[in-house]
């Protein structure tokens, strides 16, 4: 289920960019004027990175991974101000949520099955948090210009999406829509917010990588096109662009205050 630092870098930019502004900035407010923030699945710390302008000086981070590399990489972004947590998120019992103002997650719901994010959703019921969970892909791809095969194998890759991660069958490209739903099911006050990414000439080592990176995922799900369309595509990345749709949301609990941003 990890990821490898280079390509968290690679699309660390897009994540950015991608992030909706309205809803980043209310996920700062709701942090409070001393936040302490739990970030689930933190990789090398891009959301860090994405908050801190606008969040305080003081703030605490406490960033959560398996990945021991990552944590040393995101850890380094914030030296004093900064604990890391090996863990192993289908232990939501270890969550380290005592004094926590805010949990973040980015480019995580999609990984995971629909009962854990239940379970989640309970455990920071319990503790009152609110949750800011960005970037969950939805399924959604668009190409300029199209090709013959593009539909096929968006939905071979979608299909790939829904595996098992290690958790139970990925949620994949309903995330987007379900988390929501099921965050709202269990009484928090939700709020969502498009993130798509727009990926132009200008980011060709990305654009080519995710090509490569979909038609892997395609053809171990069975789609018999998927190195023809990765050929035909990836010498069109220097010129065509794509939309690869995402959903960001904010949940907050019953009785926790909405401040709005300053």
């Amino acid at each position: 289920m990890g990821f490898s630092a280079a390509w968290l870098a690679l699309r660390e930019p897009a994540d950015r960019a991608a992030r909706d502004a309205g809803l980043l900035a209310r996920a700062a407010a709701i942090a409070g004027p001393r936040p302490v923030i739990l970030d689930l699945g933190c990789g090398t710390g891009s959301t860090l990175r994405a908050m801190t302008p606008h969040l305080p000086a003081e703030t605490l981070w406490r960033l959560a991974d398996l990945d021991a590399g990552l944590l040393a990489l995101a850890a380094a972004e914030a030296p004093g101000r900064v604990t890391t947590h090996r863990l192993d998120l289908r232990d939501l019992n270890a969550l380290p949520l005592d004094g926590a103002t805010l949990v973040t997650a980015s480019a995580l719901l999609d990984l995971m099955p629909a009962p854990w994010i239940e379970a989640l959703a309970a455990h920071l019921l319990a503790a009152r948090l609110p949750f800011y969970a960005v970037l969950s892909y939805d399924g959604v791809m668009e190409w300029q210009p199209p090709l013959p095969g593009d539909a096929a194998i968006t939905r071979a890759f979608n299909d790939h999406q829904r595996r098992d991660k290690g958790l139970g069958p990925a949620l994949g490209p309903t995330a987007a829509s379900r988390a929501p739903e099921i965050f709202a099911a269990a009484g928090f006050s939700v709020t969502t917010g498009d993130s798509p990414w727009r990926i132009g000439p200008d980011q060709q080592d990305l654009h080519s990588a995710l090509i490569e990176g979909i038609a892997t995922a395609a053809a171990e799900q069975g789609a018999a096109g998927a190195a023809d369309w990765a050929a035909r595509r990836v010498p069109l990345a220097a010129s065509e662009r794509c939309v690869i749709g995402h959903g960001d949301m904010l949940a907050v609990p019953p009785g926790a205050t909405h401040p709005e941003p300053s």
